[in-house]
């Protein structure tokens, strides 16, 4: 299921805190880019992620209002704010991933039944999505985040089910040229590796769990009907320990570019 590019929309408790930031913001003068260099302790952050969290499309963590409080001599005011508003507060399940994806610092994804959207070359996609060319033109255009300079590309970490290498998808040269794409994608962010064919935890759908700039998590689940994100930490535990398990079973990564090569070689050559 590709997610649907639509204007992100938000929470009314995180626009409230949204707007009352801005407004501390505001009140020292200071631009996007003065605050979001003291964000996180002097670490800093990006000024578009201070823009998310003013316009209620980031769900930040107390430590980062924490911090803001402070820098903006809010006196608690701002931290007694994120209690009331933003710790109950979840991202709609109609949230634009699209939006989220954007600004992950690393993205963490588990793949049963494709390759994943980020790493599909243009015929695999096509064929994923029946060639509809606006769908597909959309899709290689979220994977510009990969290649861009400023802010740097998330680190990608991919587990696929190795059900996918065998899976034709557009016939063998989309194959080929797919599996082939995957090896020389690999990089020092970016990370693929095979998972076994066997019964595991991923066995009951693809997800992806991002981590932003301020650490907090946003999960992203597969369905038939379409995408859904989710916010609860329960749910981004059992997700975080799912891919835990998932890495720990999976082949390292120059076992699965082995693998990837001999299916390439033996199957869709």
């Amino acid at each position: 299921m590709a997610p649907r590019l639509i204007k992100a929309k938000t929470n009314s408790n995180l626009q409230a805190f949204g707007r009352r930031f801005r407004r501390y913001r505001e009140t020292k003068g200071w631009s996007q880019a003065n605050a979001a260099r003291r964000a996180n302790n002097g670490q800093g952050v990006t000024p578009q992620y201070i823009g998310m969290v003013e316009t209620g499309r980031s769900r930040c963590t107390r430590e980062f209002a924490e911090c803001m409080d402070q820098e903006f001599s809010a006196g608690g005011a701002l931290l007694e704010l994120w209690d009331d508003l933003v710790e109950e507060a979840a991202y709609p399940a109609w949230f634009d991933w699209v939006s989220v994806e954007h600004e992950a610092k690393s993205l963490h994804v588990f793949e049963l039944g494709v390759v994943t959207g980020l790493l599909q070359v243009r015929a695999y996609a096509s064929a994923i999505l029946n060639g509809d060319e606006k769908a597909v033109e959309a899709r290689l255009k979220r994977q510009m985040i990969l290649t861009r300079e400023e802010p740097a590309p998330p680190e990608l970490v991919v587990l696929l089910d190795k059900s996918v290498l065998y899976r034709e998808v557009g016939g063998p040269d989309v194959m080929r040229s797919q599996l082939e794409h995957l090896v020389n994608s690999v990089s020092n962010r970016l990370a693929v590796q095979v998972v076994p064919m066997r019964l595991h935890t991923g066995i009951s759908g693809s997800f992806v769990l991002a981590t932003m700039e301020d650490r907090s998590q946003v999960g992203y689940v597969e369905t038939v009907a379409r995408g859904v994100t989710m916010s609860d930490k329960d749910d981004l535990n059992r997700m975080a320990e799912a891919l835990s398990t998932l890495r720990s079973q999976a082949l390292p990564v120059d076992m699965s570019l082995d693998l990837i090569k001999k299916v390439t070689a033996e199957k869709w050559t």
